[in-house]
């Protein structure tokens, strides 16, 4: 999969609101170049929630062990849940990954954000479309449903 697959896939899905960081934009240079989606269906960047996924293009700060300073490499992060989490790693969250976080094509504990149930993906291949699909999907509808909760107090 490329970025501009999984970003056409998860802008699709209703009530996302898709950022994309550039210059002029007033964000911050070391997002430029990433995407961050959010689930807001009144199309305002939430103040207090996550993105529920992101596409990341280059190491950060204390988040370099996905190596994404090799060229062509980027990692998809996705917020699926812990049935999720535990079902792709075989482990809870808290519990340490022992999966390499640069394998390409592979889905992974998030290499800092694993412990609270984040997965990633560095370079989603053929072995990981169809699991990364399913995850953002599944992300999407954790967003969705406790974005109901918070705004409609007889949501279940």
């Amino acid at each position: 999969m490329t970025m501009d697959e999984i970003i056409a896939l998860v802008g699709g899905l209703d009530g996302v609101l898709t950022i994309r960081p550039a210059p002029g934009d007033g964000s911050p240079e070391l997002t430029w170049g990433d995407t961050f989606f959010y689930y807001a269906p009144d199309g305002v960047t939430p103040a207090t929630t996550q993105p529920f996924a992101t596409i990341v293009t280059k190491n950060y700060p204390g988040d370099d062990a996905s190596r994404l300073d090799r060229p062509d490499t980027f990692r998809v992060n996705i917020s699926a849940g812990k049935e999720a989490f535990i079902r792709w790693t075989g482990h809870a969250p808290r519990e340490p990954a022992t999966t390499d976080p640069s394998a390409p094509d592979t889905v992974i504990a998030h290499p800092v954000y694993g412990t609270v149930g984040w997965l990633a993906v560095v370079n989603p291949g053929p072995r990981t479309e169809t699991a990364t699909r399913e995850l953002l999907h599944q992300a999407h509808h954790l967003a969705r449903t406790r974005h109901q909760r918070r705004t409609d107090p007889t949501a279940p």
